[in-house]
């Protein structure tokens, strides 16, 4: 049988780092207070002039440079998630292909907030599967302190930029690096628990601008909490069940680092032992479509060739989504 393999990982973090101290004196909050809720030491945000195509752009490079390809490879598809664009319109998935001289490859952005990296994963994944492209090119990137409300405590301190890329390749089932399958799900009935309610075409239509307030991102914290932990867990086992993998089997849960209190519910729920959690939150912060990627490359000495891996997020829309995959042996760039 036909499937997706993982042929190579390559990721971006922008220089500058953002420290819990330096956003503790904006804040009127503490560095112990950002590290006892949330996990985070620190994260990057993007220099002034550098947008989520830039980090994109970078991630791509390096993926393709770890799978043994380069500038101008026979890629067939880009799929580019993202909640932070370069532009309303176009996508900039296609701006990537171009600067990484892709030729005409299909190229498109996935909107699926935290998720986005996993929904991105199936997409391609299909794609190869069905034989209709050979290699594509799947990249999370985000720039989330372009859309942060630099009034809010809550929110400014979670998310960091950063960018993550892999490519997949078509190869057997069961080989090194093949994806076993995919669990996605939403609930848009509770779309209001993370998003920004002005900018789109429902505040256009009434012709009024939108308050201050409403062009930032804003998030239900202890709602959304109880959904994450509710949701991954519960995609992740349903996956589990589908492909015949007992928990007991799984080597290393890789979740969306949104919270470090989350990813250890999320693995006690489901009976895996904490230490099997791969966890880089610290350092990064949540970077949204681009943590699983990020986390997935800062544990490669922890990953050996053979490995199952789980991967599961959850975001805003609400999205879901878990995949699981035999890790291969690559090296990230």
């Amino acid at each position: 049988m036909p499937a997706a393999i993982l042929g190579g990982l390559g990721t971006y973090l922008p220089p500058r780092r953002v420290s819990n101290e330096e956003l503790a004196d904006r804040f009127d909050t503490s560095d112990e207070w950002i590290r006892t809720r949330t996990g985070i030491r620190q994260r990057r945000w993007a220099d002034t002039g550098q947008s989520t195509g830039d980090l994109a752009t970078e991630a791509g490079h390096r993926a393709l440079k770890s799978a043994g390809l380069g500038l101008g490879a026979d890629v067939g598809l880009v799929v580019l998630a993202t909640t932070t664009p370069d532009h309303p319109c176009p996508a900039t998935a296609p701006d990537v292909a171009a600067r990484l001289a892709l030729g005409q490859a299909a190229a498109y952005d996935i909107s699926a907030v935290c998720s986005g990296f996993v929904y991105a994963l199936e997409v391609a994944a299909n794609a190869i599967e069905a034989g209709r492209v050979d290699t594509a090119l799947v990249i999370g990137a985000e720039t989330y302190s372009t859309i942060l409300n630099p009034h809010d405590r809550t929110t400014s301190v979670i998310f960091g930029d950063g960018a993550g890329a892999a490519v997949l390749r078509r190869g057997d089932a069961g080989q090194l690096g093949s994806f076993a399958g995919f669990d996605l799900g939403t609930d848009g009935a509770n779309k209001d628990l993370i998003w920004i309610p002005g900018g789109g075409s429902r505040q256009r239509s009434t012709h009024q601008e939108p308050e201050a307030e409403e062009r930032y991102f804003a998030m239900q914290g202890k709602k959304v909490f109880a959904s994450a932990v509710r949701r991954m867990a519960g995609s992740s086992a349903a996956l589990l069940e589908h492909i015949g993998w007992s928990v007991e089997s799984v080597n290393h849960l890789v979740g969306h680092q949104a919270n470090v209190r989350i990813l250890r519910a999320v693995a006690e729920q489901l009976g895996i032992d904490s230490q099997r959690a791969v966890i880089n939150i610290d350092r990064v912060g949540n970077t949204s479509a681009a943590s699983i990627p990020l986390a997935l490359a800062d544990a490669t000495g922890q990953i050996a060739p053979g490995d199952r891996v789980l991967l599961t997020a959850f975001g805003g829309g609400l999205t879901w989504g878990s995949a699981a995959l035999t890790w291969p042996d690559i090296s990230p760039v």
